[in-house]
């Protein structure tokens, strides 16, 4: 099957299950970054609340690979010593405490919520811990048609972003540590990991230096930016089957589609449109490889 059958065939798969709707589905995007909810490695319960944003926050600003934190006395419980001058992460928990005879208030209600604090650690704070099995982050499996294809096009990609996306300014794709992704109900943690890369790189071939896609004073504009976007995830799933990242087309490609589509009206002639602007992106990105590589690429899509 040659390259642009593949990209026929993603195309009208995805528009016919937009067609059919997803009402009736969640749907799940291919990556969580910071989604990912900071967990207690003692415990192994989520945090909530307030406590979620306050360690993301942290989580970025030092650099911290780990979504896992405990206590002093909880690392040294499960065998792991906090290193000599790091620094603790102040949570929030609230304490329920019974009122003694006359100091209710005017409803009568002898319980009180009250504010407490703790201090935590992150994992990559610690030594001699290891991870137990039930929350290791998935292994992300190196897919060699896809770093040899990033590769051949010279696009920068840097991880050390809590998202992913493109950045027209820098010109750098910027994605999240490899060890934020999951795996969703369609797709492993792999699968998620280079759609989302593809996803980007899509985004990179549109510069005004390569397809002079967008424009970067109507970037703003919510309809410009929900048809790039269509652009973007097409070229993704376009560039997922040609690459062996998914045999067949993967229906959370078409869930975001079908969002993007609801921001442009539902007016399905755009997704042909972007389904057009999506081909000359896969084939800029084609067009960079060495003859023998898109040979090969070729022989395989």
């Amino acid at each position: 099957m040659s390259r642009t059958d593949v990209y026929e065939t993603v195309t009208n798969a995805i528009a016919s299950a937009i067609e059919k709707g997803f009402s009736g589905e969640t749907f799940e995007m291919p990556w969580h970054g910071m989604s990912d909810i900071p967990q207690n490695a003692s415990t192994q319960k989520r945090y909530r609340g307030i406590n979620v944003p306050l360690l993301w926050i942290t989580q970025l600003d030092r650099g911290f690979k780990s979504g896992l934190w405990a206590t002093y006395k909880q690392w040294a419980e499960l065998g792991a010593q906090v290193r000599k001058g790091e620094k603790s992460t102040q949570i929030i928990f609230w304490k329920q405490v019974d009122l003694k005879d006359g100091e209710e208030n005017e409803d009568e209600n002898k319980i009180r919520m009250f504010a407490r604090h703790s201090q935590v650690f992150n994992a990559d704070q610690v030594d001699g811990f290891s991870i137990p099995e039930a929350i290791k982050p998935a292994e992300i499996q190196q897919i060699e048609s896809c770093t040899d294809f990033l590769k051949a096009t010279g696009a920068i990609v840097q991880h050390a972003d809590a998202r992913a996306y493109y950045d027209l300014i820098s010109d750098k794709i910027y994605m999240p540590q490899k060890t934020l992704f999951r795996a969703t109900k369609h797709s492993t943690a792999t699968e998620n990991y280079y759609s989302t890369l593809l996803h980007e790189l899509t985004h990179w071939s549109g510069a005004a230096k390569r397809l002079n896609r967008f424009n970067i004073n109507n970037c703003a504009e919510k309809k410009d930016y929900a048809f790039e976007e269509l652009v973007a995830e097409l070229g993704a799933a376009m560039l997922c089957a040609s690459l062996g990242v998914a045999s067949t087309p993967r229906p959370d490609h078409a869930h975001y589609i079908g969002g993007w589509l609801k921001a442009l009206g539902n007016d399905k002639k755009f997704i042909f449109s972007a389904a057009s602007a999506a081909q000359k992106a896969v084939d800029y990105l084609y067009s960079l490889q060495s003859a023998e590589t898109a040979e090969n690429f070729v022989r395989a899509a």
